[in-house]
């Protein structure tokens, strides 16, 4: 058996002159919880069709549970939560997953002991007679969410599981997800709410354009990089220089710098406006090193921020801040 839930190689889809999705190339371990992230437009909808045997690929390669995309020895071992969702609202809760069961060919003793496992995880235990008719659009979305867990798969795709959900229902989901991580399941999630991805995710891909451009531990994330906000009365070009050099360049300065004084016909001794200067290193062990520097060069330090960088900057910095319009 693989180590891999989810593989992928060069996989394609194209509708007519259109380009979905360009090279996915993806490496998903059984066991892990992988956020799959992107704008919109990026092909992660596409993607996830493709992985599930919905749509077949212009060209490339993928495996998903050792074997090809929608092959049923597959598919009996995976659970899906679309994000646009259409489920039979005449159906009580209960009789709507016993349908998905026997869709699953699950057994019925089975299906009777597993759908009131499943209502419980997700909390709607005291719902399981009451018509989908009747309930709020996070309710059905935690109701899809037990019927992608009905078959205790191995593989679970979740497709924006928490965009309806409250902040307890938001709480829920978490629980649920990092129970399945304990019991060994793979989770592939795709969210745009960053914050619940870093709450919960191992790994995570950014992707635009039908291309993964970068995939990143986030067990590695706040040791990767540390924004540094400095406060000072002036930045002479010396310490600014070195301030560039150990940061690559990511320096930006705001602020009145120093006065001119007399060569200006202005009083020296009146007090300059602080200059504010953001910079990213990438270790906290420089951090001693520029307060020294920056007391060296005659400044006077009114602060030294560091900030670890958050999911939503790392986003911004790989994918960009231009919006797809889509």
């Amino acid at each position: 058996m693989s180590d891999l839930a989810i593989e992928t190689a060069g996989l394609r889809k194209e509708y007519g002159d259109k380009v979905a999705v360009a090279d996915l190339t993806l490496a998903v371990p059984r066991g892990e919880v992988f956020g799959f992230l992107g704008p919109n437009g990026a092909g992660k909808s596409t993607s996830v069709k493709m992985l599930l045997g919905l749509v077949r690929p212009s060209a490339g390669w993928a495996q998903v549970l050792g074997c090809a995309p929608g092959d049923p020895a597959a598919m009996r071992r995976v659970g899906f939560l679309p994000e646009h969702f259409r489920f039979h609202e005449w159906l009580p809760a209960a009789e709507f997953l016993d349908l998905h069961g026997r869709l699953l060919q699950m057994d019925r003793e089975t299906r009777r002991r597993r759908i009131p496992e499943v209502l419980e995880l997700v909390g709607l235990s005291e719902h399981a007679r009451r018509p989908l008719s009747d309930f709020s659009k996070g309710m059905l979305q935690r109701v899809g969410l037990a019927q992608a867990l009905l078959n205790d798969p191995e593989l679970v795709f979740l497709d924006e599981p928490t965009s309806a959900l409250d902040p307890f229902g938001r709480m829920l989901v978490r629980s649920v997800i990092r129970g399945l991580r304990e019991r060994g399941t793979t989770v592939f999630l795709n969210s745009h709410l960053l914050g619940e991805v870093e709450a919960t995710c191992d790994r995570v891909a950014f992707i635009r354009e039908g291309r993964v451009l970068r995939t990143i531990a986030l067990r590695d994330l706040g040791a990767e990089q540390v924004e540094v906000e400095l406060r000072l009365d002036r930045l002479d070009p010396e310490l600014l220089a070195w301030l560039r050099e150990i940061s690559g360049d990511r320096v930006q300065v705001t602020g009145e710098q120093q006065r001119k004084g007399a060569a200006d016909g202005l009083d020296a001794s009146e007090p300059a406006s602080p200059v504010s200067c953001q910079l990213t290193i990438d270790s906290e062990e420089l951090l001693p090193l520029i307060a020294a520097r920056a007391v060296a060069s005659g400044a006077r330090l009114y602060a030294l921020t560091p900030r670890r960088l958050s999911l939503e900057q790392l986003f911004l910095d790989v994918v960009g801040d231009r919006d797809s319009g889509a």
